[in-house]
């Protein structure tokens, strides 16, 4: 029995120009119409994310396309709550790959770990240029057997949609391997496409580089939103209530609003948050 209806917070810097962020309502009322999984989503900007006790109260994560972040250190902040915290997380594109680079900092010790997209003369790319730039395109994912993504995604095969030009450099396979982090998809080349944390280590951790926010028409959600909006009611679900939810303030994210980010960090609940139209 669900005791509140499982709240998610959709980290990014929400943007009219962003594809996969027009999708995001319609997605949220196709789960509730054709899977019975109703969400209350609340945009948190990535220059709130990273304060004290920003994601306290929500039953999911999801950090959104649309790099580079106004904030990067939010967007990190953000996965390091999820991962720690055993919160439901799916970072998809920009999610994906600071996923990887949150891993970097915090599990792997490379302090010196850079995304590549903002910190272009640096060295230590963990996120890197890809050889061929993805965006605007689709392309085959072969995915694991015996892994989250294959049970998630139902088969070992599949194709999907990408916008993205960076992705995961491969010098730092084998160092991100040996402390935990699974590479589950990849493309015909190898190139790692979706990762995921062990369910012996997170009850449901998963991140793809392609955007699944794209998958067909967004009338139906694809399985891997499905799959995390499931782990988020499960969440809600062993948790309870934890917020009375008569206190939801009026809204401050509209439909057409793109949610700037203040940056003063201020707001440290989901009752600061309005749920999405």
């Amino acid at each position: 029995m669900t005791y509140l209806t499982p709240r998610i917070a959709l980290v990014g810097d929400r943007s009219p120009a962003v594809r996969s962020h027009a999708r995001i309502p319609g997605l949220l009322d196709a789960l509730a119409e054709h899977d019975r999984l109703v969400l209350d989503a609340y945009w948190i900007p990535t220059g709130d994310a990273g304060a004290p006790g920003a994601l306290d109260g929500f039953d999911a994560v999801w950090l959104l396309p649309g790099s580079p972040y106004r904030s990067e250190a939010g967007a990190l902040a953000a996965v390091r709550t999820a991962r720690e915290g055993r919160i439901p997380f799916l970072g998809t594109c920009a999610g994906f790959q600071h996923a990887v680079l949150e891993y970097a900092h915090n599990v792997c010790g490379l302090a010196d770990a850079v995304h590549g997209e903002e910190h272009p003369d640096r060295e230590h790319q963990v996120i890197a240029p890809l050889s061929c730039s993805l965006v605007g395109h689709e392309g085959a994912v072969t995915v694991t057997p015996g892994t989250l993504a294959e049970r998630v995604l139902g088969t070992t095969h599949t194709l999907e949609r990408y916008h993205c030009a960076y992705g995961l450099n491969t010098a730092y396979l084998d160092r991100l391997r040996a402390h935990g982090l699974r590479f589950s998809g990849a493309d015909g080349s190898g190139d790692v496409r979706i990762l995921e944390l062990s369910e012996q280590d997170h009850p449901f951790f998963l991140a793809s580089l392609f955007q699944p926010e794209l998958s067909g028409d967004g009338t139906r959600a694809h399985a891997m939103i499905r799959a995390f909006a499931t782990a988020a009611t499960a969440h809600a679900d062993a948790n309870g209530p934890t917020v009375n939810p008569t206190s939801y303030g009026p809204a401050s994210y509209g439909p057409t609003d793109t949610g700037t980010d203040t940056g003063t960090g201020a707001a440290t609940d989901p009752d600061a948050y309005a749920p999405i139209a």
